[in-house]
């Protein structure tokens, strides 16, 4: 049987390992996808460091995956040999219980499955995947600029889609790193009044590139006065990752406004007082299903959104995962196969 490279962590905490494995077989329901890209995410530390209760070792990480369709198994004929395709955090669900019909994947009572973490990832040169996780790839896509979507990019765009605001109202971005550079692309492209804010003046001449309205400097003072001087936000798309900054934001929503978070803090604090003076609410977004996948991906290239990225090669994944680790890369971390 032929075989493949591929990086795996070997127990909780141990390093990448680059070992050759045989190339693996679908079974029914399966599909088989020779990957060309795959994102080094945030996430992939739950993986890395052994933070997933009950995670199998050893385990292949990586959920932004971007590849072709090599071999098919049974029941999955939806998926022809030699199609583009992604993969993303969402690994699978049943799609019979009442979770799933609800959209609450995580209470999904039979087979929720996440990609890197419930079966093996896109750190490898081939990979297997239920057929309800694969989502289609658009050719106008490169593999590299396409990897970062299926995670970064879905999050924050089905996040914004889903939150209420319509044209026009005023949009904030909170954070204007790997997530918050997509989450201010997508905010411009449809159609709001895009705030973004970050540490430091020097990100924005870039954040106002990619279409920020306004940029506010939270070292430079409040950065939720700064917003009710703007009238108060309908949205604050809140990307970092720590809770402290988060709660600062609170502050900073409008009549009805709501601080939807996406970024994986540990904790936050949320002031009753704020949420009832104004209406105000905070709510959670999960990335989304392979369906939304898809329509993240064809309004990107609708729209121009790209994802800026550093690439490498599997051999350096440590040096990858290292320099996303590190908070450094301009924005996201790619692993390109066979280059």
């Amino acid at each position: 049987m032929s075989t493949m490279r591929a990086a795996q962590v070997a127990r909780p905490g141990g390093p990448f390992e680059i070992v050759e494995r045989e190339v693996p077989e679908p079974v029914a329901g399966q599909v088989r996808i020779k990957v060309e890209a795959c994102g080094v995410c945030h996430s992939d530390s739950l993986v890395k460091e052994g933070h997933w209760p009950g995670l199998q070792y050893p385990r292949v990480p990586g959920h932004e995956v971007i590849g072709i369709v090599d071999a098919v198994g049974a029941g999955a004929a939806q998926w022809k040999v030699g199609q583009r395709v992604g993969v993303g955090w969402h690994g699978g669900h049943c799609g019979a219980c009442d979770s799933c019909r609800a959209g609450d994947f995580f209470g999904c009572t039979v087979a929720l499955q996440i990609t890197g973490i419930s079966f093996d990832g896109g750190y490898a040169e081939y990979m297997v995947a239920p057929a309800i996780a694969v989502a289609r790839v658009p050719d106008d896509l490169a593999p590299g600029d396409a990897a970062p979507l299926m995670c970064a990019g879905i999050t924050t765009y089905n996040a914004l889609r889903n939150s209420g605001a319509r044209p026009g109202d005023l949009v904030a971005v909170h954070g204007f790193g790997g997530l918050g550079h997509l989450g201010v692309q997508y905010a411009a492209k449809m159609g709001f009044r895009t705030v973004a804010i970050a540490r430091g003046a020097d990100k924005e001449p870039l954040a106002k590139q990619l279409g920020a309205w306004r940029y506010i400097d939270s070292q430079a003072g409040d950065p939720a006065a700064e917003l009710q001087k703007l009238g108060g936000a309908k949205v604050i798309l809140a990307t970092v990752t720590a809770g402290d900054a988060m709660s600062a934001m609170q502050g900073g929503l409008g009549l009805n406004g709501t601080l939807l978070v996406v970024g994986a803090a540990m904790s936050m604090e949320v002031s009753p007082l704020i949420l009832i003076t104004g209406r105000r609410s905070v709510k959670g977004w999960y990335s989304g299903t392979a369906s939304d996948s898809q329509d993240a991906l064809a309004f990107s290239v609708l729209s121009g959104v790209r994802s800026m990225n550093e690439a490498y090669p599997l051999e350096k994944v440590a040096e990858a995962y290292d320099r996303m680790m590190s908070g450094k890369a301009r924005f996201r971390v790619v692993l390109m196969m066979g280059k």
